[in-house]
């Protein structure tokens, strides 16, 4: 027996055993695999592990993705989450290469996939609050948010849980240092129902801009002469 003798279940589960790119390798063969490759049972969920794997055409998105992970685990994530104006001509160039792949990648999203239940972000040190803020309102069926390791994010995010995210059952922001304990008090109070996880987010030290520090210095500068 051919594999294409096999009828479309077969081939379906057959084809969720394999990677992105053997899937779309194999669909390349003839019309009756490439039908199976974009058929949308096959792709409700989706993992990333580097946000460069965004860029490829291996992958199909729609109204049947309910399952988004983006999870970057590499030494340039340090790089990604240095504050931008601590960071070298080297480490700026480095950053400029892929620092809008994940936020355009989550612009698709909002636009092709309203049915999404959960969705991870890990370690994507350059998405904004705006980035998560469009997927909460695009997306009103979801259930589970995790951003961790995600620098950018404030407690705009959290505001934003309590007015669009009427489904969520649990909100993780795990080492986001720009989130605050009122932020996280807050959407405790106005949203009891979720599940509120934040692993040393509140305790890390937040992003502080180049002015804040000057004037901080020129305080402490006067009590030393008054002293």
């Amino acid at each position: 027996m051919h594999l294409t003798d096999l009828n479309q279940e077969c081939l379906l589960h057959l084809f969720s055993f394999l990677d992105k790119d053997s899937r779309r390798n194999l669909s390349l063969t003839c019309k009756h695999l490439r039908l199976t490759f974009l058929d949308p049972q096959l792709w409700s969920l989706l993992n990333f592990f580097s946000p460069s794997e965004l860029m490829k055409n291996n992958f199909i998105l729609g109204p049947f993705l309910r399952y988004l992970n983006i999870c970057w685990h590499s030494s340039r994530v340090k790089v990604c989450n240095i504050e931008d104006f601590k960071k070298t001509t080297f480490q700026r160039d480095l950053c400029s290469k892929h620092a809008s792949l994940v936020s355009h990648f989550l612009e698709c999203v909002c636009r092709m996939c309203p049915n999404l239940l959960s969705i991870s972000l890990s370690g994507c040190g350059h998405i904004t609050d705006g980035d998560v803020i469009n997927v909460l309102r695009s997306c009103r069926r979801l259930q589970r948010l995790c951003l961790e390791n995600c620098c950018r994010v404030t407690d705009a995010v959290l505001h934003a849980v309590i007015i669009h995210g009427g489904s969520l059952q649990e909100v993780r922001v795990d080492f986001c240092r720009n989130v605050t304990h009122t932020g996280l008090q807050t959407c405790r109070e106005k949203r009891p129902g979720v599940c509120l996880v934040a692993e040393r987010s509140a305790g890390m030290i937040p992003d502080i801009q180049p002015e804040e520090k000057l004037h901080v210095r020129r305080v402490l500068q006067k009590v030393l002469v008054f002293s």
